[in-house]
């Protein structure tokens, strides 16, 4: 029952939700060293070394041998924390699914993910600025659909993972003041600010969310480019 977590505040709920939730001892064990960014935890996920985990949603696009849930972290209007930085070039290290996404928006400039991702845009609304494009709600802008950046999928314990899957489904999360302390101590981003960014995500990929994921999908296939493989 290795977990592999993506250590970003946009997974904050799910960390509320799993420390209450009834798992065995050694599931929490590898849950708090298992904690990394989504590339990385990609090919940990291929190769074998976590059982499930939240991946890039571009790693679930083979997906004939593991089961690819219907939770994930979906971007209805905007994002805040996947942006492009107009003035520069490159991809980020720590992403696949945004490095393929720049490429499938035709966008120039150079990548940026997770709780960085964050505090820039954040630094840059107080700076009265705004040298980026967020790309959650660029993707919006042209598709009209919802963009699916991560997606659990699991590889073995199916139905152990099957029941904290429909357990979170159902389960309205309020983040308790300690974890908002403690995020934004991490972090540097204030507890008040952590509420408003994770108002913009939700987490069921529903039919209309499937739908911008495979649109996605299709414009990966039509560019040629490949999700990570083991070799």
């Amino acid at each position: 029952m290795r977990f592999g977590k993506i250590d970003y505040l946009n997974l904050l709920p799910f960390e509320v939700f799993i420390r209450a939730y009834p798992t065995p001892s050694q599931f929490m064990l590898c849950y708090k060293k298992r904690k990394s960014y989504p590339a990385k935890l990609n090919k940990e996920f291929l190769f074998g070394y976590i059982d499930a985990g939240f991946v890039s949603s571009i790693t679930a696009l083979r997906k004939s041998n593991f089961f690819a849930s219907r939770i994930g972290i979906v971007a209805r209007k905007k994002v805040l924390s996947v942006i492009c930085l107009k003035e520069e070039e490159g991809s980020d290290y720590q992403s696949a699914t945004s490095n393929a996404l720049l490429k499938v928006l035709g966008l120039k400039g150079r990548v940026l993910i997770g709780d960085r991702a964050l505090v820039e845009v954040l630094k840059q609304k107080k700076e009265g600025r705004k040298d980026y494009i967020d790309m959650g709600e660029y993707w919006v802008s042209k598709q009209g659909l919802p963009f699916v950046f991560g997606r659990l999928c699991v590889r073995k314990d199916l139905a152990f993972f099957k029941k904290v899957i429909q357990a979170f489904e159902k389960k309205h999360i309020k983040i308790p003041y300690y974890i908002l302390d403690e995020a934004s101590c991490n972090t540097g981003v204030s507890k008040k600010q952590i509420l408003e960014y994770l108002k913009v995500l939700s987490y069921k990929i529903d039919k209309k969310a499937n739908f911008g994921m495979q649109r996605f999908y299709r414009e990966l296939r039509i560019l040629g480019i490949k999700p990570p493989k083991r070799f």
